[in-house]
């Protein structure tokens, strides 16, 4: 297992080289200047030439992207363009809503999508897995930015129930900050309650026919028992890998949920900078998501031989 890990970890160094490749060139070779977005539109050329000078944009890319990785490696991301900040301050100033959001909106969908689509294989053919299988259906086919908007007008506009737009720190109190999480949750999580809920039923519905499940009723162990004991934890490598790529997805529907919700997040980061041609933020940003997909990746591996003691690398 030791000797799986290491190789793994070193596997990365050439997937997060390819990546940085790719976003330096993608953002280089795509139409615009920062240097002239920075200048504004009554800069004359040669202001915009100092300014190119001044952020390095005139030295060959191969030099650009040496000195960009050699600071990387120490932890600079450089300066933003647009903002006028250090790259990783921005960052550590943004994680919290981002990480806050994600991380209650895999709960949500774990707690919901898991049960249902247990209850949905025990009671295959039943109106409740039609119901089960036609939301999910729902939930892959309705955009996030759709059902953000329709939750808005009802639970906010029509029903007062939620805040229309926004974000609370902790640090101001629990009961604000859950509260305005709910709502970006919910419309964020639809998706990945439909994705968890048919991979659980699928999962569950194969280890229902095996030998030990008929065993384990034939010994008169209850319903319940079974399910959770026997079945669930059997089906489990399907749901977790599900549940890994989920994570890993999450990345794009933060952007769109947090610019529907206005949550200063680093989803809205990601647009701003986007937007304001910031090569060294959308640069780290990019980053920094594949690194944590990489990681995410490596963990579900990790967590496999855990569930199942016969898996082996």
């Amino acid at each position: 297992m030791a000797t799986y890990l290491i190789k793994r970890v070193f596997s990365v160094i050439p997937v997060m080289l390819v990546v940085a490749v790719i976003v330096f060139m993608m953002l280089r070779l795509t139409p615009g200047d920062p240097a002239a977005i920075i200048a504004g539109d009554a800069a004359t050329s040669q202001d915009i030439a100092q300014i190119r000078d001044k952020l390095g944009l005139e030295e060959p890319l191969i030099a650009q992207f040496g000195i960009w990785i050699g600071n990387m490696l120490t932890g600079d991301f450089g300066d933003s363009f647009y903002y006028k900040r250090t790259v990783s301050s921005m960052i550590a100033d943004r994680v919290g809503p981002t990480l806050a959001l994600a991380t209650f909106t895999i709960f949500l969908a774990c707690i919901v999508a898991v049960p249902l689509g247990t209850i949905a294989a025990y009671k295959q053919g039943s109106w409740l897995d039609r119901t089960v299988m036609g939301m999910s259906v729902v939930g892959f086919s309705v955009p996030v930015f759709v059902i953000g908007y329709i939750m808005i007008y009802i639970f906010a506009v029509k029903l007062d129930w939620f805040p229309v737009q926004g974000y609370q720190p902790i640090s101001d109190g629990i009961g604000g900050f859950i509260y305005r999480l709910i709502m970006p949750s919910m419309a964020l999580s639809v998706i990945f309650i439909a994705l968890i809920a048919r991979m659980t039923r699928t999962s569950v519905l194969e280890v229902l026919n095996e030998d030990y499940i008929r065993t384990a009723r034939a010994k008169g162990l209850a319903e319940s028992k079974v399910m959770t004991r026997h079945a669930l934890r059997n089906a489990a490598v399907p749901i977790v890998t599900v549940i890994g790529f989920a994570v890993a997805i999450l990345i794009g529907g933060v952007v769109v949920t947090e610019s529907v919700f206005v949550i200063p997040g680093l989803g809205t980061l990601t647009l701003d900078a986007i937007q304001g041609r910031d090569y060294p933020t959308v640069q780290a940003l990019i980053m920094l998501f594949s690194v944590v997909y990489v990681l995410i990746n490596l963990f579900i591996d990790v967590i496999y031989t855990i569930l199942d003691p016969r898996i082996r690398y």
